[in-house]
């Protein structure tokens, strides 16, 4: 009986880990204000044997009103989106989403955080993120 019950400790053990990795990669809060006028980009996280990927719908920005950096293995994306009437034009209706926005996501330790890339296009931004055994660092991630 005893064997069984530290099979079963080692087991809880590993998945907690795999738990606490997968945990680690989603995202941290960011506090954003709570007018409901504020954008908040949906996103969506990808894996594949080589890399990781994050992909945020950004309609509307143009790519110099996007800033991603890299601390501490967390990538943050910010911008702002501005939406106005035109001259002499008054809002009808508006659904559309506006504001400033920051998401941040904790990043795997086995990110090569100096081959992170990121290209936008067609209002989706890509954050490309290869895999790898050699780590090294950098701070600012350009956008093409």
């Amino acid at each position: 009986m005893g064997d069984f019950t530290e099979f079963g400790i080692e087991i809880e053990k590993h998945l907690s880990k795999i738990g606490k990795d997968v945990q680690q990669f989603m995202e941290k809060v960011v506090p954003l204000t709570n007018e409901d006028k504020d954008f908040a980009p949906d996103c969506d996280i990808v894996e594949s044997e080589s890399e990781y990927k994050i992909l945020l719908d950004l309609p509307g920005l143009a790519k110099k009103e996007i800033g991603i950096a890299l601390k501490n293995n967390v990538l943050t994306v910010k911008g702002e989106r501005v939406i106005s009437a035109g001259e002499g034009e008054e809002f009808k209706r508006q659904e559309r989403k506006r504001g400033a926005f920051a998401r941040s996501f904790a990043l795997p330790e086995n990110v090569n955080s100096a081959e992170i890339s990121a290209n936008f296009r067609n209002g989706v931004l890509t954050v490309s993120m290869p895999k790898s055994d050699k780590l090294k660092d950098t701070t600012s991630i350009p956008v093409n």
